[in-house]
């Protein structure tokens, strides 16, 4: 178990609980590496450490931010059977490590294990999990991989993953081009060469939510967020190309979605009256960059409803504008029909 930590030592000592205590059948190693915190974060580390034998620290005489502290403990220290990073102000459910590596005992070709995880929000304590297993799934390691390109979204948290420390070494760790997409472009990699399991009815974790966490993306951030998907993909396209015969449809795929969810993202910015904060033009020239058919897709369509319309009218139009993924003709009807009323 990897715990990283940079100024959370007022939530390690509930972290570190909840990996030791209640995972049943488990046995469990937690290396804490302090990521030169400037509160007392290395003393709390350092206290639990000397309450528990099964505690090592680390500290850092110098800030070497995430990527490079996940990789540590993952590559560097991390060599039992299974690797959990969890991040400090998270914490696992009772009986959550149990139910992961029973999976993988069981399933030799699984490479990872997640399930469900209850996001709360701080400083309110959480709501009871679900413990009691109602079966689990092992997905075909390539099939899965196809749904995340078809989504063009990652399905995973992060607190709720248990990996194969053997595969861990074998793909890598985290990439260091990737700071806000790491995750789910090194599960994606786990999947080209891995079947991955599931734990159902149960919850594996708890995804703490307050004003620090790193995966918080305000309007202006959208289009970095399309980005850093869009590098995260192709990374894994890239990495993994001799064992990815289909990577054109994949490429498709997911320049299909991702364009589909820029153009989507400016038009909201006319539902919401946001296009004074909400890059508009950026997303659809990002649209056009990854899918150059992007005037084909509905969703281009009703945007141009709403330029139409215009940012002002159309919060209050709205209810009146079909979908984008209304027939063209239909949207276009009702278009005609507007501006003969005059409204």
């Amino acid at each position: 178990m990897v715990i990283p930590c940079y100024r959370y030592g007022h939530f390690l000592r509930d972290c570190v609980n909840s990996v030791l205590e209640n995972q049943p059948g488990v046995d469990v190693r937690v290396l804490i590496i302090d990521d030169a915190s400037p509160d007392d974060s290395a003393a709390v580390a350092q206290k639990l450490a000397a309450e528990d034998d099964r505690i090592e620290v680390r500290v850092h005489e110098t800030n070497k931010r995430h990527i490079a502290t996940y990789n540590e403990g993952l590559l560097e220290w991390a060599d039992s059977d299974y690797a959990v990073l969890l991040s400090a102000d998270d914490r696992l459910t009772p009986g959550a490590l149990t139910r992961a590596a029973g999976l993988m005992d069981e399933n030799p070709g699984v490479g990872f294990v997640y399930g469900h995880p209850v996001h709360f929000t701080h400083p309110g304590p959480p709501p009871a999990a679900r413990t009691t297993l109602k079966g689990t799934s092992v997905w075909d390691g390539h099939w899965w991989l196809e749904r995340r390109f078809r989504e063009g979204h990652g399905c995973i948290t992060s607190p709720e993953v248990v990996v194969r420390t053997s595969l861990q070494h074998k793909v890598g760790g985290y990439d260091p081009k990737l700071p806000h997409t790491g995750d789910i472009e090194m599960w994606m990699r786990f999947a080209a060469h891995a079947d991955v399991g599931y734990v159902r009815g149960v919850d594996q974790a708890y995804y703490r939510l307050h004003g620090n966490n790193m995966s918080t993306t305000d309007f202006a951030g959208q289009l970095d967020d399309l980005r850093q998907r869009l590098a995260a993909y192709d990374a894994v396209l890239d990495k993994c190309a001799d064992v990815l015969p289909q990577r054109g449809r994949l490429a498709d795929l997911v320049h299909r979605k991702l364009a589909r969810d820029a153009l989507r993202r400016a038009a909201r910015a006319y539902d919401r009256r946001r296009t004074h904060v909400v890059p508009v033009d950026e997303l659809v020239s990002f649209a056009a960059q990854v899918w150059p058919a992007y005037q084909e897709l509905p969703e281009y369509r009703g945007l141009r409803v709403r330029r139409r319309v215009g940012a002002r009218a159309m919060p209050y139009l709205q209810p009146l504008v079909l979908s984008a993924v209304a027939h063209k003709g239909r949207e276009w009807l009702w278009w005609r029909s507007w501006k003969r009323r005059g409204i």
